[in-house]
């Protein structure tokens, strides 16, 4: 995960890309049979999420394991996902292949932007207020 050079100082000097990196580090360090993640390269710069999806990859490749993602860079679900599915508002709207998706929104070309916002009718996600979305996030933190 190119945090070797570091691996001597303390976690709370790292950048917030080095502690992403170390996070997905040490979710994979057993090498799962599945594993989950949640947005992997936010915050990440260019050749750090690149990085990520390498070993990602390798992982996928030489140990079979399977990989549930959920990212906002549809480009990097384009590239890496065998299927993908669109939410909204909660509900799945959508579930294909990536190259299956864009043919049944506007046929070659499209892009899974264009996808997205096909099944999305456009509409940016809106939620409930600032007090509903604190509590939430307060009972998450809470229950772990």
């Amino acid at each position: 995960m190119g945090l070797a050079d570091v691996a001597d100082k303390l976690v709370r000097t790292y950048s917030g890309g080095m502690i992403r990196r170390m996070e997905i580090a040490q979710a994979v360090l057993h090498q799962p049979s599945v594993i989950f993640l949640d947005e992997p390269t936010v915050g990440l710069d260019p050749t750090a999420r690149k990085a990520v999806w390498k070993y990602i990859e390798n992982l996928r490749a030489n140990y079979g394991t399977t990989i549930f993602l959920t990212t906002h860079y549809l480009e990097e679900a384009d590239a890496l996902c065998s299927r993908v599915a669109v939410m909204h508002l909660g509900k799945m709207v959508a579930l294909g292949t990536p190259a299956n998706l864009k043919v049944s929104v506007v046929g070659n070309g499209a892009t899974l932007n264009e996808v997205f916002a096909h099944y999305t009718h456009g509409a940016s996600e809106s939620g409930g207020s600032y007090r509903e979305t604190s509590r939430g996030r307060r009972t998450a933190k809470r229950y772990g």
